[in-house]
């Protein structure tokens, strides 16, 4: 945040004192956003949410929304899961979401949090003839878990949710529960992350984020089909392994052993970013530091989301 005594160099900055919202429709103070009890999204956990980043550029005194419209195009997916439309199209979900931004008028990193939800204050478990609504908020924000050091995870006692039961492609809140019991298992257990393996055994992912190992040069990653979030922080970091590392992606079922026996483990996603770990179930993962193949993605990635690289800009859209 700004200062009392810094002035914006920008004109189109602004400083604010309060945050905004977008909700039923319009703008409001954050303050104001607020459903009734009995909402069907907050009793049953009918809604669907995305995470998204916007990072400040100082040198360039601009904010920059990372993956606007992929991310507005898969929370529409997601909502057809739970049997809900909206108005909005994702090019009008991503103007609201840079006129937000601009209303709050932020000089520093941001989360921005979309969530498509059964707005109808009724009670009954059902899907059909909900209406369904859309509210959209930023605050300033973070590192989510540690980016450069390294964690120290473990392979939870509880498994992901399969895709016949709740879908994990698409990010519904009320599935979100299977990952807050692993991750608090794992720090209460002394451990800073979860691994959730699925149902027959195999890797699936981290409690809100996807997963990757290296083994002799080659980076190995769960196919969407072991119960994964299709991620989108995923998907770029395999594109920049192929094309600016010329390293070989391979995408299928990973054994839990394969953990411990890996050189290289990271977690990553728009929230945790990436996120190298060191330490899986007390056992040390490449002599317990971040490894070359991790280093290399990360100082990419976070160049790129920060408009450091041209050629990633098209991944940014710039708020002001």
């Amino acid at each position: 945040m700004l200062k009392q005594d810094q002035e914006p160099r920008t004109a189109s900055v602004e400083k604010t004192t309060e945050l905004w919202a977008f909700f039923r429709g319009e703008f409001v103070p954050l303050r104001d956003a607020n459903i009734n009890v009995m909402t069907h999204g907050f009793n049953y956990g009918t809604a669907v949410f995305e995470g998204i980043r916007a990072y400040w550029n100082a040198d360039e005194e601009q904010l920059f929304a990372l993956e606007l419209l992929p991310h507005f195009e898969r929370i529409r997916a997601s909502a057809r899961l739970l049997m809900m439309e909206i108005r909005q199209s994702p090019e009008e979900l991503a103007e609201i979401a840079c006129e937000l931004l601009r209303r709050d008028g932020l000089r520093e990193d941001v989360y921005l949090r979309p969530i498509i939800y059964k707005s109808s204050e009724t009670i009954g478990v059902r899907l059909h003839n909900l209406d369904a609504d859309v509210t959209i908020f930023g605050v300033p924000f973070g590192q989510y878990i540690d980016t450069e050091g390294g964690i120290r995870a473990q392979v939870s006692t509880w498994r992901r949710t399969d895709d016949n039961a709740i879908p994990a492609r698409g990010k519904i809140t009320g599935a979100y529960v299977n990952g807050a019991l692993a991750k608090s298992e794992a720090q209460l257990n002394g451990f800073d992350e979860a691994i959730v393996l699925t149902a027959d055994g195999h890797v699936s992912e981290g409690s809100a984020e996807n997963l990757f190992i290296v083994k002799g040069g080659v980076l190995v990653t769960p196919p969407v089909t072991d119960n994964i979030l299709e991620g989108i922080t995923r998907r770029r970091l395999m594109e920049i392994a192929r094309e600016e590392l010329g390293v070989e992606v391979v995408e299928r079922s990973i054994d839990r052993t394969e953990l411990y026996g890996a050189d290289e483990v990271f977690l990553c996603g728009t929230g945790a970013q990436m996120s190298p770990v060191i330490e899986i179930d007390r056992r040390s993962i490449g002599g317990g530091r971040p490894g070359p193949v991790t280093k290399a993605l990360s100082r990419i990635y976070f160049d790129a989301v920060r408009g450091r690289l041209p050629a990633y800009r098209s991944w940014l859209t710039p708020v002001y």
